[in-house]
């Protein structure tokens, strides 16, 4: 089972962290800590597993990693994941995003991180492996990519709302509002 997934830059900044297992933050903090100091001092030309470090778990877990550009991925599994399962399982995560973003680079982890995070549980939830074939997983963040345009976007909420409202047409602003037993008196407000 995975119990966490990390991925930083070369200056051990978090660009996204999902722990799949409960640590408080100060512990999440210093696994965060200790897993890039593990990583990061390797060189390229070794093996990307390693063992767990002491605050994650020890021989117990396994930490699998990808080291492209500026950017760390890190899978932190237990025994019973295959490593060469999970670094296929990176590479097909990073090829998603790469094609999503078409060019991923780390501003895309930082400006786009909703993204980032969907595209993350339509690979992995729960610690578990979900879906590998990179091209259903494209395709359902294709999807969600649509709904969200016709439905104007998230972002587009409050400013539609306040729209509507201005664009009402009222004789005059209620002063009193009843709902069954509720009776709600709505204070003078300036005309928009």
């Amino acid at each position: 089972m995975i119990k966490a997934i990390l991925i930083f830059n070369n200056h051990g900044k978090p660009r996204l962290i999902r722990f799949y297992q409960y640590f408080a933050e100060d512990m999440q903090q210093q696994i965060i800590r200790e897993t890039f100091h593990l990583v990061s001092k390797r060189d390229d030309n070794v093996c990307n597993f390693l063992e767990g470090g002491s605050l994650i778990g020890g021989s117990d877990y396994k930490l699998i990693y990808r080291h492209y550009a500026t950017l760390y991925f890190v899978f932190c599994v237990d025994s019973s994941e295959s490593e060469l399962g999970i670094l296929d399982l990176i590479q097909v995560f990073v090829e998603t995003l790469d094609k999503c973003f078409e060019n991923v680079c780390e501003l895309d982890l930082i400006f786009h991180m909703d993204k980032v995070h969907y595209i993350l549980q339509e690979v992995v939830m729960g610690g578990m492996v979900l879906e590998t074939n990179m091209n259903e997983i494209v395709a359902q963040v294709e999807l969600q990519t649509r709904m969200e345009k016709s439905e104007g976007g998230l972002s587009a909420a409050p400013a539609r709302a306040v729209s509507a409202v201005k664009n009402m047409n009222l004789p005059e602003i209620p002063r009193n509002i009843n709902i069954g037993d509720i009776n709600i008196k709505v204070p003078s407000l300036s005309p928009f």
